[in-house]
């Protein structure tokens, strides 16, 4: 199902998006991924789910990509004697490790990883920032603060601490038991939270081991800091504007989004934007404009990705904010500006034989009457490169392997179509134009541009290019392999 736009749609499922004929609904009204968050709802949720995705993949015959995204460690104070106390600006209020309820003067909070790591002057964050605290004094199990911003402060809300990096492993108990569950079932990508380093990255590849492509969630400073060596790390990247916009200061997040979407591309990593873009249609059917000009920019920016959460897991209108999505989408990029700041920010920095092959079928794309790109991929490397030189013309990715086809759900512009193996080029090129009549809509008098690595079935080989006519005879007669 060739898509009437490049961007990808990533969806959330949750309470109000849990049968098989919303979900359904959603696909085709658009979503080309579908988000499991292991923050809400157990294991057995977790399966239908996922089992529900499977089936309507089936039936509509269109590889989708399901993306686990697991918790991470949740920093929370305790509880209060009162329920909750009003905290006044000016005031001091100690966080401990004492088991008492709390009160207005102090709250128990029992996590020693952070009162290891703090420093006096340090800043922490409740309630979503709402409250902010400035540490005076610390030590190992206590830290008197100032009341900066004040507020209502209840039982558990969450704990920031955006100013120094936590002693703290991006999996807890619960992610990894998450994790093995979500990996035998089947899933395809594997979100990360509360990434700080590249070394958390590794250790959940280590116990992913091959199941699933890891993604990691840039929602800390610290990951900011660190993003060359955690995209290095990665297999993509999310883009999560909620946590990073209580941890830093909000006008810091759009040239930060900016920065990383670019880094991602010239990777040639799919990267995610995510996080309150359509927030207001959870409870209205139609977006606010300031929100249809978020998804916009974010597309402008050449996302791989843009994701709905809450819109479409527990909103009043999961298929609206779907279509929303998809309409600005299609607008977006039916704009002659858009093509104007995708190829200004392009970035050539080509250094192996596939990236040349991949620069040249773009530029043979754009300056002849071609139909589509066709690239063979095993890993989803060759598609990736592919989509790293946005070019103006569909991007084929055909692959063998059914995994490599749910992932590439996430790359923009691709359109994956599963085929059975090939092993000389001549049968490559035929199932290209097989796919490219299908899929595109090609005819006898288009052409294609092919990509392939020979010996076939070795990733990262590709190092081959052809313009080949989209009529078979023509192949059998001139090609001589």
């Amino acid at each position: 199902m060739k898509r009437p736009r490049n961007v990808k749609i990533v969806a959330t499922l949750g309470p109000a998006s849990s049968t098989y004929e919303m979900i359904r609904a959603l696909h085709e009204a658009g979503a080309d991924v579908f988000r499991l968050n292991m923050s809400h709802g157990d294991h057995a949720d977790i399966r239908a789910r996922h089992e529900i995705i499977r089936k309507v993949e089936k039936d509509c015959g269109t590889p989708i990509g399901i993306l686990a995204d697991l918790q991470g460690p949740k920093l929370r104070v305790g509880v209060f004697k009162n329920k909750e106390e009003e905290l006044i600006p000016g005031k001091m209020f100690r966080l401990d490790l004492d088991e008492a309820e709390g009160d207005v003067n102090r709250v128990r909070l029992p996590h020693k990883e952070i009162f290891d790591a703090l420093e006096p002057g340090a800043s922490l964050l409740v309630n979503d920032g709402k409250i902010r605290l400035k540490v005076i004094d610390c030590g190992a199990t206590f830290a008197n603060c100032e009341i900066i911003v004040g507020g209502i402060i209840s039982n558990r809300k969450g704990v920031n601490v955006p100013d120094v990096v936590l002693p703290l492993a991006a999996l807890s108990d619960k992610d990894r038991k998450d994790l093995e569950f979500v990996c035998e079932l089947g899933i395809d990508w594997l979100a990360l939270s509360f990434v700080q380093r590249q070394a958390d990255v590794n250790e959940a590849r280590m116990l992913a081991k091959g199941r699933a492509a890891i993604l990691s969630k840039i929602e800390k400073p610290a990951a900011v800091k660190a993003f060359d060596e955690i995209l290095a790390a990665s297999d993509g990247i999310m883009v999560a504007r909620g946590d990073l916009g209580v941890e830093l200061p909000v006008q810091n997040v759009p040239p930060i989004q900016k920065q990383l979407v670019r880094k991602c591309r010239a990777a040639a990593k799919p990267v995610i934007v995510a996080t309150q873009m359509l927030e207001s249609m959870i409870e209205s059917p139609v977006p606010t404009r300031a929100e249809v000009s978020d998804v916009a920019t974010a597309i402008y920016e050449g996302a791989d990705a843009i994701m709905l959460s809450a819109e479409s897991a527990a909103g009043s209108y999961p298929i609206e904010a779907v279509q929303t999505m998809n309409n600005v989408a299609r607008e977006v990029e039916s704009d002659p500006t858009y093509r104007e700041v995708i190829e200004s920010s392009r970035r050539a920095d080509r250094k192996t034989v596939a990236d040349g092959i991949v620069a040249a079928a773009r530029e043979i794309a754009e300056t002849t009457n071609v139909k589509a790109i066709a690239c063979f991929s095993q890993s989803g490397k060759t598609a990736s490169l592919v989509a790293r030189e946005r070019p103006r013309v569909p991007i084929l990715a055909l692959t063998s392997v059914e995994k490599t086809a749910r992932q590439l759900a996430l790359t923009w512009g691709t359109t994956c179509v599963i085929i059975g193996p090939v092993d000389r080029f001549k049968m490559a090129v035929v199932a290209a134009i097989g796919a490219a009549r299908s899929e595109m809509g090609a005819t006898e008098q288009d052409m294609i541009v092919v990509t392939a690595g020979v010996p076939f079935n070795t990733p990262g080989s590709t190092n081959i290019l052809r313009v080949a006519p989209c009529a078979e005879r023509l192949i059998f007669s001139s090609d001589p392999d």
